[in-house]
């Protein structure tokens, strides 16, 4: 699609950006975590969830991130970002895995974090 420079893409233009045949997508899940839990949450991430969440052969990556803005609410925030190659891929993951993998954490941690999820398409990669 080739616009003119300063010009703005249509709804039509816009909404198709994210249907293109090689897209990826991430799946973002930002969780807010209560400060008496983040040692063992954050351990617990990086050596059991986050193996596991690849190990469903879905993603092809994953990053995390702490959020550096300060929550009124309190705790500490951080973006955990999975990608993935396909929209059926990730519909395959919430069909196939989510309900266990999330299962785990709520034993664990619950009501010690405020969790959410985005899905995002990949428009460019510099």
């Amino acid at each position: 699609m080739s616009k003119k420079p300063g010009t703005f893409l249509n709804e039509v233009e816009f909404s198709h950006l994210g249907k293109q045949r090689n897209s990826m997508y991430i799946y973002n899940v930002t969780m807010n975590i209560e400060e008496s839990i983040q040692k063992n949450w954050l351990s617990w991430m990086k050596e059991v969830h986050i193996p596991e969440m690849m190990a469903t052969g879905k993603f092809s990556k994953a990053l995390m991130t702490k959020v550096l803005v300060e929550e009124e609410m309190g705790g500490i925030t951080y973006s955990i970002q999975y990608t993935t190659d396909s929209k059926e891929m990730l519909q395959k993951y919430y069909d196939e895995d989510a309900e266990r993998l999330r299962k785990k954490v709520m034993e664990l941690f619950a009501g010690k974090f405020v969790a959410f999820r985005t899905e995002l398409a990949i428009i460019s990669e510099h």
